[in-house]
């Protein structure tokens, strides 16, 4: 086969080396066809390729996301997004900006406010009054679990100093019992019934907007973490996903992850299974699949609902009697992922505290020991606590560790809001990765986008260096938490793949292998580690495809998306 594509004089991690070398790559009909010396490869090239000079820069697997929300993320981004600002008053000053730009929307909605911007996380309802009186106005944070509504939001949901906290959530309250501005994880719920439905061209566009910034990052491919079954008008994301791929619009490898209601019980896994159907009759499994169910486990430790087996510490660090919010009883969720996994479905677990970790591995032990063995590939995601005595328990139940990387450093929001509330020594339980590799653990990544960025580079930087890129401060937890470059790359490439059942055809560089790849301006095995932050990838390319082309600033995606 000759080749159509050669890129040659850089560097190729291929995923299978202990690190890169100088070669060229060649592609023909979307598939790597050969890699090695130019005396190796020459023949393949004719007077026809398409001679791509790297000009020194590093070639490696594209990048997969497994756990991602890039539907919600892109809506977010064409709505009030707060994701820039700084600042309470940034914050304030955008809503406001944003009102002003748009008299005519019924509701303002958005996302993107940052906990730490106010004294405890919980910014008051009489912030927005003053920019915006007359409309209601409701705003998630960065992590999603919790929102920010001004008085006309409650006013038009009912809420009041009457409404008690509904199960599973939280509403933070002044002296008189008045919902204050803030609520909590299923609290959030309560204002379902009268926020405006999420059009379908409004959730097509956003996932194109998505695509394109993700692209730019050298993402292929990724999970959605958060595919519900619709309700009333809102769009189905299912269907946009579908929509896209067969419009030619959806470039990356897409696995949906649908999501069980907890409110729903086990009358929903029916439905879910014929969705999952519906998608493997129109779709090669590697485009596009829906073999995935999300199962949220509990909550976050930022808010106090993370489900922990120690109790919370209050402002004075004082034993409380709250150890979070579990979602389900024990025995309901083994009974639910029993049933789960007996349908040939994987589980994805979102699971932040450590009694939330002992909960989800002992379902898997349930469904293990009532199912037997399969390949079903179930995998836990965030991991920010982990009980030593769990730690082998992964490997020992074929449980991957999905990592979000980037989370694993000091920053505001878990020095003031995190760790003050937590056991004593709790910092050397945090993220811990490298103990969870040492112990057999299958590693595999993702960024939780928006409520982080979905940069991989910048979580690489963390996952080996334990601080925020570019910050003087000192690491989070013992230098036995830290991953080597090779470790957090693979996970962010071939582990990925493989719980996306992906890797016949992604995650390595081989012949044969689609050709989906990433550029990186340096050769970051070659940099410091303290300068891994500066790397930026210049070029996304899927199934031979160059989808992304930093010098030109090209996407493949439609001009009505473009900036």
């Amino acid at each position: 086969m000759h080749a159509e594509i050669l890129l040659e004089n850089g560097w190729v991690y291929t995923g299978n080396d202990a690190g890169p070398v100088q070669a060229n790559l060649a592609i023909a009909e979307g598939r790597i066809i050969a890699i090695g010396k130019p005396d190796d490869v020459n023949g393949t090239v004719t007077a026809d390729t398409r001679r791509v000079d790297l000009q020194g820069q590093l070639v490696v697997p594209g990048f997969q996301d497994a756990h991602i929300h890039p539907i919600f993320a892109g809506i977010e981004l064409l709505q009030c997004d707060l994701t820039e600002a700084t600042s309470a008053e940034e914050a304030v000053a955008s809503v406001a900006r944003y009102a002003a730009d748009n008299p005519d929307e019924p509701w303002i909605l958005g996302a993107g406010w940052s906990m730490d911007f106010f004294p405890g996380g919980t910014p008051t309802r009489r912030l927005l009054d003053a920019v915006v009186p007359d409309r209601p106005v409701y705003l998630v944070n960065r992590d999603h679990h919790g929102a920010w509504a001004n008085t006309a939001a409650f006013e038009a949901a009912g809420i009041s100093a009457e409404t008690p906290d509904p199960e599973g959530g939280r509403l933070e309250r002044e002296e008189d019992g008045t919902p204050a501005g803030t609520l909590h994880e299923g609290a959030m719920d309560l204002f379902n019934a009268v926020k405006p439905a999420v059009p379908y061209d409004l959730a097509y566009q956003g996932l194109l907007a998505s695509q394109q910034l993700l692209l730019s990052q050298g993402i292929t491919a990724w999970q959605d973490a958060w595919v519900p079954i619709p309700e009333g008008d809102h769009a189905d994301h299912l269907d946009v996903y579908m929509d896209a791929a067969k419009a030619g619009d959806l470039k990356v490898r897409v696995t949906a992850c649908q999501w069980w209601d907890r409110t729903a019980g086990m009358s929903q896994l029916d439905l879910i299974i014929k969705r999952r159907q519906r998608v493997a009759e129109n779709f090669d499994h590697h485009r596009l699949n829906a073999n995935t169910v999300k199962v949220m486990v509990d909550g976050v430790a930022e808010n106090y609902t993370a489900a922990m087996h120690h109790v919370y510490l209050d402002h004075h660090g004082h034993h409380t009697d709250n150890r979070g919010i579990e979602f389900f009883e024990p025995d309901e969720l083994k009974e639910y992922v029993t049933a789960i996994d007996a349908s040939g479905m994987q589980v994805h677990f979102h699971a932040l505290g450590d009694r939330a970790v002992t909960d989800a591995l002992d379902a898997l032990e349930a469904a293990r020991d009532s199912n037997g063995a399969n390949d079903n590939r179930h995998h836990l995601a965030h991991l920010q606590v982990v009980r030593s005595e769990d730690v082998a328990r992964f490997a020992e139940l074929k449980a991957a560790a999905n990592v979000q990387a980037l989370w694993a450093c000091h920053e505001e929001q878990m020095d003031t809001l995190t760790l003050p509330f937590l056991e004593p020594g709790a910092e050397d339980r945090h993220y811990p990765f490298g103990e969870l590799a040492s112990a057999g653990a299958r590693l595999v990544a993702g960024s939780d986008w928006p409520v982080s960025t979905a940069d991989p580079l910048a979580a690489i930087y963390v996952a080996v260096n334990r601080t925020a890129p570019g910050e003087d401060q000192p690491p989070l937890g013992p230098e036995s938490q830290k991953l080597n470059l090779k470790q957090i790359l693979d996970a962010y490439t071939q582990g990925s793949a493989w719980i996306n059942h992906l890797e016949a055809e992604t995650g390595t560089l081989e012949p044969g292998k689609l050709a989906d790849l990433a550029v990186v301006d340096t050769n970051v095995f070659r940099l410091p580690a303290e300068e891994l932050y500066r790397a930026v990838v210049t070029q996304t390319w899927i199934g031979g495809e160059c989808v992304y082309d930093r010098a030109t600033a090209r996407h493949a995606v439609p001009a009505s998306v473009m900036p």
